[in-house]
C-alpha cells in the first residue's frame, strides 16, 4: 500500500524501458537513445487538443492496468507515459496522438490482453530517438516551445531526423510537485538499405 501511494504521489520506483545513450558530445543539449524492442498498451485518439486527448487516453490505460482487461489482472504503473503525435495536414485540421504505457517486465512476454476494442498491445521495434528533457509542469505550449528548440538544435548539428510522428514523454503523477522530468522524441532518419 505504502510502495502505491509512494509511486503515484513521487513516481519512484517505476519501471522505464531500457535504453543505450551515446556520449554527448560538447554543446550538445539532446540524448541520442536507442530503445530495445518492447510492448506497450496503447489507444489511438484524434481530436484538435494533445492535452485533451491525452487525459481521455490515461483513463483508458490506467483501466487497463487496474484490471480492466481479459486476464482481470493489476498490471504495475511504469514511465513514461508516451504520446505519439502525427499532426494533421493543416492548422484546422485533426491529429492522432497514440497515449501509451510501457508493458513491466514480468508481462513483456505475455501482455494481459485489452478487454475493450479502444486499447491495444503494440510491439515497438528498436529504434533511435533524440530526446530532449526539460522539468516543471508541461502542457501543450511547452511540449511546442521545447520541440522546436529540439528540432533548432538537430538542424543547426546537421542531423537527420523524422519530423512527424514525434513523440512527448512524461514521468510524473500530477501530484508531484518539484523534480519533474518531461521529454521530447524525434525519430533518427532510418539509413537507405
Amino acid at each position: 500500500m505504502l510502495k502505491a501511494v509512494g509511486q503515484a504521489l513521487f513516481s519512484t520506483g517505476l519501471q522505464n524501458p531500457k535504453f543505450t545513450a551515446e556520449q554527448k558530445k560538447e554543446g550538445q543539449d539532446y540524448e541520442i537513445r536507442t530503445y530495445q524492442t518492447t510492448k506497450w498498451v496503447s489507444t489511438t485518439l484524434s481530436g484538435m487538443q494533445l492535452e485533451e486527448s491525452a487525459k481521455t487516453g490515461f483513463r483508458r490505460l490506467f483501466s487497463y492496468i487496474q484490471g480492466s482487461n481479459e486476464n482481470k489482472v493489476k498490471v504495475e504503473m511504469t514511465a513514461p507515459v508516451t504520446c505519439r503525435v502525427a499532426p494533421g495536414a493543416g492548422p484546422a485540421c485533426e491529429s492522432e496522438f497514440t497515449i501509451s504505457f510501457y508493458i513491466p517486465e514480468e508481462h513483456q512476454a505475455t501482455p494481459p490482453p485489452p478487454s475493450g476494442s479502444d486499447v491495444f498491445v503494440e510491439e515497438r521495434r528498436e529504434f533511435t530517438a533524440y530526446v530532449r528533457t526539460y522539468g516543471g509542469f508541461s502542457n501543450e505550449n511547452t511540449k511546442q516551445e521545447e520541440l522546436q528548440k529540439l528540432i533548432e538544435s538537430l538542424k543547426r548539428d546537421g542531423v537527420e531526423f523524422v519530423d512527424h510522428p514525434y513523440y512527448t514523454a512524461g514521468y510524473d503523477s500530477p501530484f508531484k510537485l518539484t523534480n519533474r522530468r518531461n521529454e521530447v522524441w524525434v525519430l533518427k532518419k532510418a539509413m537507405e538499405q
